[in-house]
């Protein structure tokens, strides 16, 4: 293991072992304190967030964008001392610190037993909704985690959601969605963290106007199961409990080829994504290139014609 590999797993093993044990204004009070710190300092991540966010508030002033970046800064790290501190909280804090919407899309499902899917984007503290889901309807669940370096922390944030009662398969190895799929069949729940894919197999979808890249696996998976595929959005407000919401199911189309039916059925996905996030731009940590012009200008609309001039 590299030196830099030994310092990112050192650190995130110290978060763990001392945030969760820090009591909870300590905790706030530090979150907010490094997020304000990273945010003054400007790196990379915070000038790619002002940049994603220029995309979902169009005409946006650059105080503006400053401010939510700040904003997104805090609700960031709100995210991690949340995280670093789930694994002490007490089966009741836990379900009362999630208050989703229209949940009956998600219960009236599972009733069925047909499987359901819940795709989301990086909105808030999904793990914390998954362990509500876990906790307080009981429901278990499988996902996917992207393998990380080192190899030590993605053992540490695999054993992390375990312990929330999340079963969690690698993302790599190509096993994955054939487990998933073997899941929804049995009238399981999956959840798929799904508004960023920069592999060849990303579907191209229109998000705030631009186009970027999402899964395919979530369409896929519901055309290849016939689990209901539910889009959730998260945020936070003033308390200390976040909110979310279950939106309707994104429908198989009746025609077209597997392909079709999967760039219609991603595209209702990134819409719905779109207007949680929208709502509440603060809460989106998309701290990463996103939209294709970004990952590659030449690919950007009108890059070829610009080019030949």
């Amino acid at each position: 293991m590299s030196a830099r590999d030994r310092l990112a797993d050192g650190l995130y093993g110290a978060g763990w072992a001392t945030v969760k044990k820090l009591p909870e204004p300590a905790a706030v009070r530090l979150g907010r304190t490094v997020a304000d710190v990273a945010w003054k300092q400007r790196g990379a991540g915070v000038r790619r967030l002002e940049g994603n966010y220029a995309r979902v508030v169009p005409g946006a002033s650059p105080e503006r964008l400053a401010a939510l970046s700040r904003a997104g800064m805090r609700s960031y790290l709100r995210y991690w001392m949340e995280s670093f501190r789930l694994p002490a909280w007490s089966t009741e804090r836990i379900k009362g610190a999630f208050a989703p919407k229209d949940l009956h899309h998600l219960t009236d499902g599972m009733d069925a037993g047909k499987g359901v899917i819940l795709a989301l984007p990086h909105l808030a503290n999904w793990d914390l909704a998954g362990a509500w889901v876990t906790t307080k309807l009981g429901i278990p669940f499988t996902t996917v985690a992207e393998r990380l370096k080192p190899e030590t922390l993605y053992d540490r944030f695999v054993a992390y959601r375990e312990g929330l009662g999340m079963e969690v398969l690698p993302h790599s190895g190509g096993t994955a969605f054939g487990t998933l799929a073997r899941r929804l069949r049995d009238g399981g729940l999956v959840c798929l963290v799904a508004d960023r894919d920069l592999s060849a197999s990303g579907v191209e979808v229109d998000f705030f106007g631009e186009t970027a890249r999402m899964p395919a696996g979530p369409a896929l998976l519901a055309q290849q199961t016939g689990a209901l595929l539910l889009p959730v959005t998260l945020w936070y407000d003033d308390s200390p409990v976040m909110q979310g919401r279950v939106h309707p199911a994104v429908e198989v189309p009746e025609s077209g080829t597997r392909a079709e039916k999967t760039s219609v059925m991603t595209q209702a996905l990134a819409d719905a994504f779109a207007t949680g996030i929208a709502d509440h731009p603060e809460d989106w940590h998309m701290l990463q290139r996103l939209w294709l012009k970004d990952l590659d200008p030449a690919k950007a609309p009108g890059a070829r014609e610009q080019g030949a001039r």
